[in-house]
């Protein structure tokens, strides 16, 4: 799935927030990206798990886009969207959006494709349910 346009409303069920802390920043004063992956990991697996009422375990991320920092004290929202779905696998589109702590400006700040597998109770791939 290609990027969005940033400046449009993000789709998709709200899947996570929190806020961003001092100590996930680096020394300018951004968010590290790393922090920013792990966030919209966790806000995807929440869409990818609720579809496939299983265990899933992420196995790639795909078409991932920073368009804009995160700052410290930001609100930081994810929207999650079910992209597709193969026979094990659930792709989620999921937007990242920050809510900036003094003027409250909502702000597009990253999206990406993430790919989850469903699992069984010992970790194999199971196939996805029907919707």
């Amino acid at each position: 799935m290609a990027p969005s346009d940033p400046t449009q409303t993000p789709l998709g069920m709200l899947a996570l927030r929190t806020i961003a802390m001092p100590a996930d920043a680096n020394a300018n004063g951004d968010i590290f990206g790393g922090w920013v992956l792990g966030q919209m990991d966790l806000a995807g697996s929440v869409a990818a798990g609720q579809r496939a009422r299983s265990r899933i375990a992420t196995v790639a991320v795909e078409a991932m886009t920073f368009h804009k920092p995160i700052n410290i004290g930001d609100l930081v929202t994810g929207y999650a969207t079910v992209a597709k779905t193969g026979r094990t696998s659930i792709h989620i589109h999921v937007v990242i959006v920050a809510t900036r702590r003094l003027t409250h400006e909502e702000v597009r700040v990253t999206e990406g494709t993430f790919i989850y597998v469903a699992i069984d109770d010992e970790g194999k791939p199971r196939p996805v349910p029907p919707a």
